[in-house]
């Protein structure tokens, strides 16, 4: 598969097949590609939490803000939830400053789930003392993001953006209609 086509099925898919389990190896593979990816310094201060057991996830899931833009939605119902989690975390022992590195970690992991037929979510709005505590985060380490990965069950479209409204909507049919800016309008000519 060529790196276009993985970028155009990589998207923030928050709808799964709940029963389709990840086994603990596949995510480790994800881990491993997000290992070699580039790391600010070359410091490397990311470790991984992987949940994949159903108690586990419904431990994880309550922290979570799942689409900020549909207001009437509080995330996937049960049966329609992640059957995994990789919870990205700073360890401050390595450094305090994280930088981009989670950033550049999340997405090598959601291409290599979207190669593997999975699908995912990078969340960032968790509330990240609770989960800390709920979990027995030591000190040392700080939440930075949560990846939500499945076996995705929703379809979503790519649209044109319009009058510069980049808020994304559901149908009837619970597709999920995504505006992106137009090629032209990113390009900046000096």
């Amino acid at each position: 598969m060529e790196l276009k086509d993985l970028v155009l099925r990589n998207r923030s898919y928050r709808r799964f097949e709940e029963t389709h389990s990840v086994d603990l190896r596949t995510l480790e593979s994800l881990i491993e590609l997000a290992r070699l990816s580039s790391s600010g310094g070359n410091r490397q201060p990311l470790k991984y939490l992987l949940i994949n057991d159903p108690a586990g996830c419904d431990r994880i899931f309550p922290y979570l803000a799942w689409a900020g833009y549909l207001k009437d939605w509080q995330g996937p119902e049960k049966g329609e939830r992640p059957s995994a989690y990789i919870i990205i975390l700073g360890d401050k022992s390595a450094s305090e400053n994280f930088g981009i590195d989670h950033g550049i970690a999340a997405q090598s992991i959601m291409l290599g789930a979207t190669e593997l037929g999975l699908g995912g979510c990078m969340i960032q709005s968790i509330k990240r003392e609770e989960l800390t505590d709920e979990i027995s985060l030591p000190d040392k380490y700080e939440i930075l993001l949560v990846l939500a990965i499945g076996k995705p069950v929703e379809k979503v479209v790519l649209e044109e953006l319009k009058n510069d409204d980049v808020r994304y909507w559901r149908e009837a049919d619970k597709s999920h209609h995504v505006p992106k800016r137009s090629l032209k309008d990113i390009i900046v000519k000096l």
